[in-house]
């Protein structure tokens, strides 16, 4: 299935990453894609993802039945709500529909969000969310290749995402969840005076 049809942008999107997934705090850097849920009645649903790359923290999310611009919009309003303030940060993603349209470019603008694209055709460009969507599948799904319904798969989805952020742990963040480790990097910034 083809996902990526760019809209043709009135200015091209830099790559602000360059294949570096790190961060030197949190909300600065962030990763986002859209991965297909599959049913076993043949539809689909799909998620939209923001993650931090500091700690790998899903910030925010969303899932529907469509790939409208909504759905990556409503998970970039989610990521805002859950860190307060979005204005400087950097979002990396590839080149789908989505994220090319003038609509989400609007709402960056509005948030005070950075856009990134990794090159058309590149998943390595953004292989950080891509890795994500592999491991979502890879715990929930198991040895099944669909979800019996929607409701399973949005219940199932929500147990998952919420345990990524709170109880799996990560080598990258040391093999702490993504909260401790956030929390952690808290406790060593000095408070403001």
């Amino acid at each position: 299935m083809r996902t990526t049809i760019p809209e043709p942008a009135d200015s091209p999107v830099p790559d602000l990453v360059g294949r570096d997934f790190t961060a030197t705090a949190p909300n600065q850097v962030y990763v986002g894609d859209i991965t297909y849920l599959p049913l076993a009645d043949g539809a689909n649903l799909y998620l939209a993802t923001v993650i931090d790359c500091h700690s790998r923290r899903l910030a925010g999310w969303a899932i529907a039945d469509h790939m409208r611009t909504d759905l990556v919009t409503d998970a970039l309003r989610a990521a805002c709500a859950t860190r307060g303030s979005l204005a400087g940060a950097i979002f990396h993603s590839d080149h789908g529909s989505v994220y090319t349209s003038r609509r989400y470019a609007e709402l960056c603008d509005r948030l005070g969000v950075r856009q990134s694209m990794g090159a058309v055709g590149s998943s390595a460009d953004n292989a950080l969310a891509e890795s994500f969507n592999a491991t979502l599948k890879r715990e929930v799904l198991q040895d099944n290749t669909s979800w019996p319904d929607e409701s399973s798969c949005r219940r199932e989805l929500f147990r998952w995402l919420t345990r990524y952020n709170t109880r799996r742990r990560h080598s990258f963040c040391g093999y702490q969840t993504p909260n401790t480790y956030e929390n952690q990097y808290a406790a060593t910034v000095p408070a403001a005076a």
